[in-house]
């Protein structure tokens, strides 16, 4: 071969080169502007939520995100899910907030191994039992309704944070808090434990002094004077009636006991029948407060009994008119006069049990 054929083959082979290294700089340039430049996730607001259920998948996610309409390129999207690899454990549940404005690789990086993951969102408020409390707790967490329930009932857990299995309802203030998604049993109870501390702050320690109840007897007033009335400008007056009764050994005969006693919620009237139930919750037939709350009452509730209202009163009575708001008496006679009238109320109500 003569060096003139040489060199020709020398520079095609160059030529050659050079095209292949510009068609792969091409496909380099364009996947890196694709998904590195390009804004793919567009909308209308700032941010979304996008929230991923357990046992999801890459193809359920990018379902989800395209049932969202919040990308303009789904197909461009899905190709780079695969390409990082987004799948298995990397597709972690939990709420995830979406902003507008990103490419694909941002968004593929927020979701994978939950590293832009939101803390899970818990309530519980107006809870009666222990299985209504579990059941609040989990929802939005990965933990089950039996896990938590299971905890609850077992007096040797309960027993570290000083409760017994009638008081540890007491533990939890309803609020709502931020928790981690997929915090664990014995996480989520420090963490009650810990929000129960911050809640008895001194100032109201101190007014537990002041009343002579501990924190679990003020829970309990409080979850008595919640369950009889939701007029809040009530409540303390309501409170004040109890503490006297409590002060001169008098039973307390607070119908919602009676109804936590018979564990039967649908009682809409408690009759002499349901009095005859043989329970410390059944205030008819013990002094003093039960053994624990009936249910979790709110905190201005609690407040309530720890500021409750200094007068003379015994009795009182729902009014007639169904307003939540009721009549006080210092006197039986008073307090029947009151009583016959919202006893009337019911018959015209067919209320009858």
């Amino acid at each position: 071969m003569n060096k003139k054929k040489k060199k020709s083959i020398f520079w095609k082979i160059i030529l050659v080169l050079l095209l292949g290294g510009m068609v792969i700089g091409g496909v380099v340039g364009n996947y890196w502007y694709k998904n590195f430049k390009v804004i793919n996730v567009k909308f209308k607001q700032n941010s979304i939520n996008l929230f991923i259920p357990i046992a999801s998948t890459q193809t359920s996610v990018m379902k989800q995100i395209n049932s969202l309409h919040i990308v303009k390129d789904i197909e461009s999207l899905k190709w780079l899910a695969e390409q990082k690899n987004y799948e298995g454990d990397l597709v972690v549940p939990g709420e995830y907030k979406i902003e507008s404005g990103w490419t694909n690789n941002q968004l593929i990086n927020h979701l994978r191994s939950g590293n832009g993951r939101l803390d899970a969102k818990m309530s519980f408020t107006n809870v009666k039992t222990l299985k209504d409390l579990s059941f609040e707790m989990s929802k939005g967490i990965l933990l089950e309704q039996q896990e938590i329930y299971d905890w609850l009932i077992n007096e040797d857990s309960i027993a570290l944070y000083g409760f017994k299995k009638e008081t540890i309802v007491s533990m939890f203030i309803p609020n709502t808090y931020r928790v981690d998604f997929d915090i664990t049993v014995p996480e989520l109870m420090a963490r009650m434990d810990k929000e129960y501390k911050v809640f008895w702050n001194p100032e109201r320690k101190l007014k537990l002094k002041e009343i002579v109840l501990t924190q679990s007897e003020a829970t309990t007033l409080a979850s008595i004077v919640f369950a009889e009335t939701n007029s809040t400008k009530d409540m303390s007056t309501i409170a004040g009636v109890y503490m006297n009764r409590i002060k001169f050994d008098w039973p307390l005969q607070a119908d919602p006991t009676v109804i936590f006693a018979n564990n039967d919620f649908s009682i809409r009237r408690v009759l002499d029948k349901h009095k005859e139930v043989n329970s410390a919750y059944n205030t008819y037939m013990y002094n003093g407060l039960p053994p624990g709350p009936i249910n979790i009452p709110p905190i201005c509730y609690i407040d309530a009994v720890l500021n409750y209202e200094k007068h003379d009163y015994f009795f009182f009575v729902a009014k007639e008119d169904f307003s939540g708001d009721s009549y006080f008496a210092k006197n039986l006679a008073q307090h029947m006069v009151y009583a016959r009238r919202w006893q009337k109320a019911l018959n015209e109500q067919g209320i009858y049990e």
